[in-house]
């Protein structure tokens, strides 16, 4: 009998330390009420910001310092509430914990329009003159960037209470998905009970029974047919509040204002979805080669998942993994594989699925806090990869806290997908360098190629989809779920051409959680390609006698610890990469070319 257990069974040791943030929920009572009470001491500055530079200062500092706590109350509250999202005591932590942080938001939101009265040499002059303010050169330099796009204050701090409201589709989305909706138990080849959950689907359309596999791929998808309309409305008034938003903050478009945030023009974008569509001849190869490995008539979706080998993914343990990753992350110097080391030893990571657990994989965490990871570890090869991926974060928002104030240490997911997907090329390389058996080694190159497949490729039709629907809402046209199936699975026919595109995969779209947040799926592609060439320069150096991180990786961990000190194109070219070209994203397209000719002589 397979199934999934408590978290009440699981050992402490795998899951992760939330008492290092509050000992208990009385803790964190103590911390939300302190906190919320100083909330209102910003109203003594409004109409003041900028009267002199030690006034902007202490307003910055105490709007910082309140946001800090406000972080620590809201991340403990939303940690507690994905061990088990069924559990509603933890449900209401996080309720009003994001009522608290739209109250800070609110309280602060006259901030940004008062600086952004002064011009640039008022800013100046202010910075020089005032000791401590200099900190906030870069910030203070991006407010006055987004002076057209700020209204005054009375709006702003209407927009910043609106922010609950208007983000509140995305929590519904992940109760219906995580909470409330129960997938079917079916019956595995070997007879036992297998039940299926959103973590574990992936995994079940990777079992060598052709069958059982296409058993799980209909039921799963029916599910979701059951709730399309509940689905669809929720996405459907996701992307109306993101247009409307935008709208509000004098942009033409909801892409403008996503990609203006971090300072990314739109052709990056364009540049992304284009180069990868000159492209999809190496996709198509893919499933070619995929369908010559299983030797089937037709590529169906139940097979895309399916890897080119004989056998299924060798198990691989957490501790096997953490061996692994530590070995591979080696190649940028002893200090940053200590680091790795440590923090696996240190309880930061919640290992294993339990039942109502929040599926998939993040890193979390505070400024103020140790680095957290959420796992559904499955035992298995992409289970490593997705381990040494959030690693990567949760390094960067390491080395950013150390070195950066806090205003600094947000740094935008533009930059975030490249450190996580660094450490997965340098486990790769380490995997392929050092294991002699020939069907872990042709594992290891399957996992790469899918992950290559499922990053550069996927989540680009993942952003053509999120962007075709957000332009049909710009152009008053109904965002139906028929619509949205006809995109989804149109986009899915060009990409998948060599495989058979059915009716249930049209329906994709609608267990994408990330599509509740705007224009955030096109980060993973992105991030992939300047990870490959970043990867690249630090393996072609060479590790150092010394165990001190060659010329590429200081660099590499410099990029780590500027956090958003910067803007993220300027943070990436500094490390040695030009995202505002596609030539980092067509390097990295030849690269998964190269492993396709690789795997192509080993079938």
């Amino acid at each position: 009998m397979s199934s999934v257990p408590e978290r009440s069974e699981i050992d402490a040791e795998y899951k992760w330390d939330l008492e290092s943030i509050y000992a208990d929920d009385d803790e964190w009572e103590t911390a939300y009420e302190n906190v919320a009470e100083r909330v209102d001491e910003l109203s003594a500055y409004e109409g003041r910001v900028t009267e002199d530079g030690d006034t902007l200062l202490d307003v910055l500092e105490l709007r910082d310092s309140i946001m800090r706590d406000v972080s620590m109350v809201a991340a403990y509250a939303r940690m507690r509430r994905d061990e088990d999202t069924r559990d509603q005591e933890y449900q209401a932590l996080t309720a009003r914990a994001q009522s608290l942080h739209s109250d800070a938001a609110s309280a602060a939101s006259f901030i940004s329009p008062e600086i952004q009265k002064l011009s640039q040499d008022d800013i100046d002059e202010m910075v020089s003159s005032t000791d401590g303010l200099e900190k906030y050169d870069h910030y203070l330099d991006d407010v006055l960037r987004m002076k057209e796009h700020t209204r005054s204050a009375e709006v702003e701090e209407l927009l910043a209470e609106l922010g609950e409201v208007t983000h509140g589709t995305g929590e519904v989305y992940n109760m219906l998905a995580n909470a409330d909706m129960e997938f079917p138990t079916v019956e595995d080849p070997d007879g036992d009970a297998v039940e299926i959950t959103l973590s574990n689907f992936t995994k079940l359309q990777k079992r060598p029974n052709r069958e059982f596999r296409q058993e799980v791929y209909e039921l799963f998808y029916d599910d979701w047919a059951d709730v399309r309309n509940a689905v669809g409305s929720a996405y459907k008034n996701s992307v109306k509040a993101d247009v409307k938003e935008a709208q509000a903050r004098n942009y033409d478009t909801a892409r403008q204002a996503a990609l203006d945030g971090p300072n990314v023009p739109v052709e990056v974008y364009d540049n992304l979805v284009e180069t990868v569509r000159d492209n999809l001849d190496k996709l198509h190869r893919h499933a070619e080669l995929k369908q010559e490995a299983l030797g089937v008539d037709e590529l169906q979706m139940w097979d895309v998942y399916m890897p080119m080998t004989e056998t299924e993914s060798p198990d691989v343990e957490y501790e096997e993994a953490k061996e692994h990753i530590v070995e591979a992350v080696g190649a940028l110097g002893e200090e940053y594989q200590s680091r790795v080391a440590d923090g696996l030893e240190s309880r930061w990571v919640d290992v294993y699925e339990n039942q109502g657990k929040q599926s998939g994989a993040y890193s979390s965490g505070t400024y103020d806090t140790q680095p957290f990871i959420l796992m559904n570890y499955q035992d298995d090869i992409s289970s490593m990869y997705t381990l040494a991926h959030e690693l990567g974060h949760s390094l960067h928002s390491q080395y950013t806290s150390e070195t950066q104030p806090y205003v600094y240490s947000d740094y935008e997911i533009f930059v975030a997908e490249v450190a996580s997907t660094v450490n997965e090329a340098l486990l790769t390389h380490h995997l392929l360098d050092t294991v002699e058996d020939p069907q872990f080694r042709r594992h290891v190159l399957n996992e790469y190629l899918e992950r290559f497949r499922s990053t550069l490729y996927r989540q680009t039709m993942f952003a053509a989809f999120e962007h075709r629907a957000h332009e049909l809402e710009e152009q008053d046209e109904a965002l139906t779920p028929d619509r949205l199936d006809e995109i989804f699975g149109d986009l899915k026919a060009e990409f998948y051409e060599p495989a058979v595109v059915d009716d249930r995969i049209a329906r994709e779209w609608m267990r994408i959680p990330h599509f509740y947040r705007a224009y955030y799926v096109y980060q993973y592609s992105t991030g992939i390609s300047a990870a490959v060439a970043l990867a690249q320069g630090v393996l072609d150096e060479g590790e150092t006698s010394s165990g001190e991180p060659n010329e590429a990786s200081r660099r590499y961990i410099e990029f780590l610890q500027r956090g958003s000190r910067e803007y993220p194109l300027d943070l990436l070219r500094h490390a040695g990469v030009d995202m505002r070209s596609p030539d980092p994203i067509q390097r990295a397209l030849d690269a998964y070319d190269e492993h396709l000719d690789e795997m192509a002589s080993l079938i």
